[in-house]
């Protein structure tokens, strides 16, 4: 069977052309010349990216999703490819109701129509891993089912090894390949797709952010039913809403577009830096608008996560950025400990400088926060930065909400609505409000602390003593240890010089 399907790999990357990417990077030509000759039928009318992208369509969807994940690693990818495979939609055939109302039942231990009210069997969305039924639960609320695709487990283990084999092979046979890291980019795959598997992660996800946009003006995220969820089910409240693709229809119905993009840039910058939790998968196919004009978020399976440190390094650099202070951005990379210490500062600055100073000649609007960050990547590694995977993530899904916002109102400026939110947030982390939040912060650890303090505080007065004592107490110990051991190899001595004598006279005598 894996035969079968590793012929089937090589097979469509010949028809593609895929090999021509590898043969490309012989500079001298001459392997390209061998191996074409058995070949030389073959026309490519179309770029190598269009060619990569249909031969992971024509692969399936496990490598759709793989050309996806690639598609963030603008680090590693040339620019042609990674916006050619942002194009890839995860979109598969639905597999047969008969086998999700088996897995339903499976994992209720009894008939679907005995756990819900009502259960449409016709699926309304269907993905690689999981597709989607709407219900009733037996009061009546309106949910919808997402179910774990049967056997995508050993399609998925079944994949990933055909992608391991080729991982290796790509760096023993392509110079370039052991600068794009294969072996690393499929062990970060396999992880990501761990995490899609389990549909108990996906509903954590999502209860998270419906907490932390609790009565939000500006985004709804539906309701987890936790007693219906497990590992290969999950069940959550049904949104209604307008996909946001489809622009006529939401202006027909009124809907203020320009505000609406303004609104998806805030939900964003709230997300990163308020929450430092972020929904990393907003492609326009899991974004809604309500009909009171909120955003809706659905498929919560890749989330981003963000420390303070990560938090800090953003907003001193885009801040830093769009003052053209080149020396505070470099300062902060080193300062986050992601390029090394030893770095020169001065080095990093005329670095940083010769490639985003071009990018100042365009009006502030046309600026693109994603691809500046992209950029700045790219000039980090040269100083040994190892790309962060959350920062990856962000920067992936602020070029989503950058084209998003700018596809509903092309005159967005998202400098102009972002800069007022930067400087606020850093305002609270460095100001006053930061230092009554640190008291406030480590006020209950103070009132645990506070009374034991006298005898803190005489403890560490009278340790010092105790163990200078004891220091001198394990060195006397040491001391009558090493005399004792001195004596003993004096003994030994004196006993092998009289057996050497007593052994000297019995052979002269």
């Amino acid at each position: 069977m894996r035969l079968l399907r590793l012929a089937k790999i090589v097979s469509v990357g010949l028809r593609f052309g895929l090999d021509r990417m590898v043969l490309d990077a012989d500079a001298s030509g001459r392997l390209a010349r061998v191996w074409n000759v058995p070949f030389f039928w073959r026309r490519f009318a179309e770029p190598r990216a269009v060619r990569l992208r249909r031969a992971l369509e024509s692969l399936g969807p496990i490598f759709v999703k793989f050309g996806q994940m690639l598609s963030t690693r603008r680090d590693l990818l040339p620019p042609d490819l990674a916006d050619e495979l942002a194009l890839l939609q995860d979109r598969v055939p639905p597999f047969p109701t008969e086998q999700a109302l088996a897995v339903l039942e499976g994992f209720y231990g009894k008939p679907v129509d005995e756990v819900f009210r009502d259960f449409e069997r016709t699926p309304v969305a269907s993905a690689s891993v999981a597709q989607v039924h709407f219900a009733r639960l037996p009061d009546g609320t309106e949910v919808a089912v997402k179910v774990l695709r049967p056997g995508i487990e050993r399609v998925i283990a079944h994949d990933l090894a055909l992608m391991e084999a080729a991982a290796i092979l790509l760096e023993k046979l392509w110079p370039e390949g052991r600068r794009l890291k294969p072996r690393e980019v499929v062990a970060e795959f396999a992880k990501y797709l761990a995490d899609e598997l389990d549909l108990m992660r996906e509903a954590a996800n999502c209860s998270q952010l419906r907490r932390n946009f609790t009565d939000s003006s500006l985004l709804i995220v539906p309701e987890v039913y936790w007693d219906w969820c497990g590992r290969s089910v999950m069940v959550m409240e049904r949104m209604r809403g307008t996909p946001i693709s489809q622009i006529a229809t939401l202006r027909a119905q009124g809907t203020d577009l320009s505000k609406l993009s303004r609104a998806g840039v805030e939900i964003f910058f709230t997300q990163v830096f308020r929450d430092g939790f972020f929904h990393a998968d907003m492609h326009p196919g899991n974004i809604f608008v309500h009909a009171d004009g909120r955003y809706i978020a659905l498929d919560f399976g890749i989330m981003g996560t963000l420390t303070d440190v990560d938090k800090n390094y953003l907003a001193t650099n885009f801040l830093a950025f769009f003052k053209r202070d080149y020396k505070r951005v470099a300062q902060a990379h080193i300062d986050a400990g992601w390029v090394p210490a030893k770095t020169r500062v001065d080095e990093f600055e005329s670095a940083i400088r010769a490639v985003c100073e071009p990018i100042f000649d365009k009006p502030l609007k046309d600026i693109s926060f994603g691809k500046t960050l992209l950029r700045l990547f790219q000039t980090a590694r040269r100083f040994e930065m190892e790309v962060q995977p959350q920062l990856v993530l962000l920067q992936k899904t602020l070029l989503n909400i950058e084209g998003l916002g700018r596809q509903l109102d092309p005159e967005l400026d998202l400098w102009k609505t972002a800069k007022p939110f930067l400087e606020r947030w850093m305002d609270e982390q460095m100001g006053w409000r930061a230092v009554l939040r640190g008291v406030r912060e480590e006020a209950p650890a103070w009132a645990g602390t506070l009374p034991q303090l006298p005898r803190l505080v005489h403890h560490a007065l009278t340790e010092p003593s105790r163990q200078q004592a004891a220091i001198r107490e394990e060195l006397a110990r040491l001391a009558r240890a090493q005399r004792r051991q001195g004596r003993l190899v004096a003994l030994i001595g004196v006993l092998l010089a009289v057996l050497v004598g007593i052994e000297l006279v019995r052979l002269l005598g």
